[in-house]
């Protein structure tokens, strides 16, 4: 045997139970709606004012239960920049109230848990859906897109009466249900029906969906290291995707909110 192959072997004997034994980085990815009411998505929980007593009475609770979880690192949906600077602004108590879930829930656990900071990992993608509308209408699949959408639109109403009767926590835990979850990319899914040929506007609205995404997986496992034990604030919609490239990624484990949340 040769030396250089030798010295191979040695390095690979070291190396590869060196890197078995780094802890993994373990990621509670929590599913929320949006608390402010952007106007954003095609169809939007009918939030309530969280700045109420009664409200924000239910964050501190859904906040203290998670904090159990000792986070190291949080990352919300906000880019970098306006995180970083909003979060300083929002520990020298110089930020205006606000009702975004960014703050009231990701602000609120990194001061609670003594972070000095928190990460923005938002990117922003397209969302063609003008293409996929307009070839369904063209092409006779106006119903099925029809149908889809409505799914999408009794869900959210689910969410609208759990919070109209319940509390916050209710209306987290109905949302980070896996079961719930794992059929969170139907509609999508459908979108690949609507196309032919060279012509695929639904693909194409899946590709620019899950690009997205990648991109803030990628911002995620980017800010983590090796023993982090972090928390992701992010619009329910994401969660699948999120929670399927968390799981993919060696020395990442997934950690089920839900397992949290019994408050």
């Amino acid at each position: 045997m040769r030396f250089a192959e030798i010295v191979a072997i040695v390095l690979l004997a070291c190396v590869v139970p060196c890197f078995a034994q780094q802890p993994s980085v373990q990621v509670m990815v929590v599913g929320t709606y949006h608390m402010s009411n952007p106007g954003r998505d095609m169809h939007d929980v009918k939030a309530d004012n969280v700045l109420v007593s009664k409200r924000q009475a239910e964050i501190v609770d859904v906040v203290g239960a998670i904090a159990r979880f000792n986070p190291t690192v949080v990352d919300v949906e906000w880019d970098a920049a306006a995180t970083t600077t909003r979060y300083q602004a929002y520990l020298a108590g110089t930020m205006p109230p606000s009702r975004n879930e960014v703050v009231q829930l990701g602000f609120r656990l990194a001061k609670l848990a003594h972070l000095s900071s928190v990460n923005g990992i938002d990117v922003e993608g397209e969302f063609p859906y003008d293409a996929v509308d307009t070839f369904a209408r063209a092409h006779g699949q106006a119903p099925l897109l029809a149908a889809a959408d409505a799914s999408v639109a009794a869900e959210i109403a689910r969410i609208d009466d759990i919070l109209a009767h319940g509390t916050i926590g209710d209306a987290l835990r109905f949302m980070n249900d896996p079961a719930r979850i794992s059929g969170g990319n139907a509609f999508y899914r459908t979108t690949l029906k609507i196309g032919e040929g060279a012509n695929q506007p639904g693909a194409e609205l899946l590709t620019a969906w899950y690009k997205r995404n990648f991109y803030i997986c990628a911002n995620l496992i980017q800010h983590a290291h090796a023993g982090d034990r972090v928390v992701v604030f992010y619009g329910s919609g994401h969660a699948l995707l999120l929670r399927q490239c968390v799981l993919e990624t060696p020395g990442f484990t997934l950690v089920e909110p839900n397992a949290w949340l019994r408050m």
